[in-house]
């Protein structure tokens, strides 16, 4: 009678596990909102422009990010006085410009198609996260660059790498003392890439990081942001007819 009683608890404990873990997931997801400005405020959010300094090769590089609710995006640099799109999304077509020629170049059906899904991480990724089909994961806690921080997967939709359907799993680091996210881990073309954030400041009642590292360590300083401006369609039209990336 005693094993079965121990075999009763133990398997009410492993029932119990995962209604908690997702318990404490949206908990700490519900805090980050709230500490950073309230939900309401977030998806009241329809446009962003954020004007930042990109450090590389000795270089300050002046880069501008739009972004707007309806998924479209411009990546815009002054590089050795000369104005570039890293990267823009007009909702149908996305291109850049080509470093060689300097001439707007069309992106691949398959980076285009990829593009299309970060409608969705607009302003965040877990901003209603479940009603955009994606999954989070409570994974435990761990130290990350000497702070202790809440490991938090998300599974989102699959994107395709060389006509392949590849998972998008992307591991957040909140800090345990606000839940905001300072750092974020992610399998790229088989290669862990690790990007942080801090400095959080508050920009019209919205708290966003002012320090940032990508790519593997690129540091990245945000100078100003601006929210729910009007922003110029043409930002992210394509200019004109170029050959489309293979």
């Amino acid at each position: 009678m005693k094993n079965i009683k121990n075999l009763f608890i133990a398997a009410m404990m492993f029932a119990i596990v995962p209604v908690m873990t997702a318990q404490n997931v949206d908990e700490i997801v519900a805090s980050y909102f709230e500490n950073t400005g309230g939900t309401d405020a977030w998806r009241n959010l329809e446009t962003l422009k954020i004007s930042a300094s990109i450090s590389q090769g000795g270089m300050e590089i002046p880069v501008d990010i739009y972004q707007t609710k309806e998924g479209k995006m411009a990546v815009m640099a002054n590089f050795q006085g000369m104005n570039m799109t890293f990267m823009a999304y007009d909702g149908e077509t996305a291109w850049n410009t080509n470093q060689m020629t300097m001439a707007p170049e069309k992106l691949s059906q398959e980076q285009t198609d990829n593009m299309k899904l970060q409608k969705n991480d607009f302003p965040s990724p877990f901003l209603d996260y479940k009603d955009k089909g994606y999954t989070v994961e409570y994974v435990g806690e761990e130290t990350m660059d000497g702070a202790q921080t809440h490991k938090i997967k998300l599974v989102q939709e699959p994107i395709m790498v060389n006509g392949v359907k590849t998972e998008s799993i992307t591991y957040y680091y909140f800090e345990t003392e606000n839940n905001v996210p300072i750092a974020t881990e992610a399998v790229v073309a088989g290669q862990t890439m690790k990007d942080t954030m801090s400095d959080y400041e508050e920009v019209d009642g919205l708290y966003f990081p002012f320090a940032m590292t990508m790519m593997g360590g690129m540091p990245i300083s945000i100078k100003n942001i601006e929210v729910n401006l009007d922003i110029d369609s043409k930002i992210f039209a394509f200019p004109g007819e170029a050959v489309t990336k293979e």
